[in-house]
């Protein structure tokens, strides 16, 4: 299902119907081998400028979406348009020409940056790779780049190992930068710094968001920091999107009982549902090699009912707003 955001917004980023498979080794000699459904069948848009936020328990399958809106993993299934070309299949030169579009952000940003080379060369690495200017204009680009995410110019000549994890992420921000791309996945981007040094990097990606019109696919488990810096946000749960809303409608209505269960064990949310303890989460998901019939998360839904454990719900608009839930339970009014 596609779930427009803002049709008047040129879109950077149209997802449609991804699916991303694997095929598990097969112990015995016949039959087929069984599959991990990682993601199955989700869509969204990215008008550019924006940030669209994906936030689910681990295993939910938001780090498999990037990597795949990426092409670091090839799609089982769907259609991934960036900035109106479809890059689903593209392969060998046409995808590493594309590459110079789309930048990524990793959640670990010592192991991110190769530790035997300078800053200076992790920066200008990518526009060497893609033949982005002359060598002078790679210089200046990269001193540039450094000044601007908060770093000193005299550390360009220092090692990974000689930043704090705050500045090797900063590192990490200006890398991205550096081939001008048009889309920027954040994978988790701020999960392994300190919660004073997470906040610096979060205001650092939005003030360059607001410099440079960047556009960001936002990964994360935690709904604080995406509820900071994303304007929708997807809630997944085993491969699907369970529900999607713009910032404000989603905190402050929260519909399917598993965003409920998520907001209830996050006291730093902004919401009445994160100080009602009553809906904790409980149990561990199914197994997405062998998906329950119905709804997903009705072996751990508080209300499930009947209906939940023999049909499927799919994604559907609430009102007429851009709120869309996938729960049998939710009415076409949002109660």
């Amino acid at each position: 299902m596609k779930n427009s955001t803002a049709s008047s917004d040129k879109i950077m980023l149209e997802v449609k119907g991804l699916k991303v498979h694997f095929n598990v080794r097969c112990k015995g000699l016949f039959g087929a081998a069984p599959k991990v459904h990682a993601v199955d069948g989700i869509s969204f848009e990215i008008p550019k400028g924006k940030t669209f936020g994906i936030v689910g328990e681990s295993g939910s399958g938001k780090s498999t979406t990037a990597l795949a809106v990426m092409r670091l993993l090839d799609p089982t299934a769907g259609k991934i348009s960036l900035n109106g070309s479809d890059i689903s299949a593209i392969k060998g030169a046409e995808l590493r020409t594309t590459r110079r579009k789309m930048q990524i952000i990793f959640q670990d940003p010592f192991s991110s940056l190769n530790p035997r080379i300078r800053a200076a060369q992790i920066i200008r690495e990518p526009m060497d790779v893609m033949k982005v200017g002359n060598s002078e204009e790679r210089d200046i680009k990269v001193a540039e780049l450094f000044t601007k995410v908060g770093l000193r110019p005299e550390q360009l000549a220092l090692f990974p190992h000689q930043f704090s994890g705050g500045q090797r992420q900063r590192i990490g921000i200006a890398r991205a930068l550096a081939s001008q791309p048009d889309l920027i996945v954040c994978d988790e981007p701020v999960s392994a710094l300190d919660v004073a040094i997470q906040a610096q990097i979060l205001n650092l990606l939005r003030n360059l968001q607001s410099e440079l019109q960047l556009t960001y696919l936002f990964i994360s488990h935690d709904l604080g920091v995406v509820q900071y810096v994303c304007d929708e946000i997807a809630v997944m749960y085993l491969g699907q999107i369970v529900e999607q809303a713009d910032r404000v409608s989603l905190f402050k209505k929260p519909l399917h009982p598993y965003t409920r269960a998520l907001l209830s064990a996050v006291p730093k949310a902004q919401t009445k549902v994160a100080r009602d303890r009553s809906g904790r989460l409980e149990g561990d998901p199914p197994s997405p090699i062998d998906l329950p019939k119905g709804c997903r998360f009705a072996g751990r839904c508080p209300v499930a009912e009947d209906k939940c454990h023999a049909e499927e719900p799919f994604l559907r608009q609430i009102g007429e707003g851009s709120h869309h839930v996938a729960c049998h339970l939710v009415s076409e009014s949002g109660f």
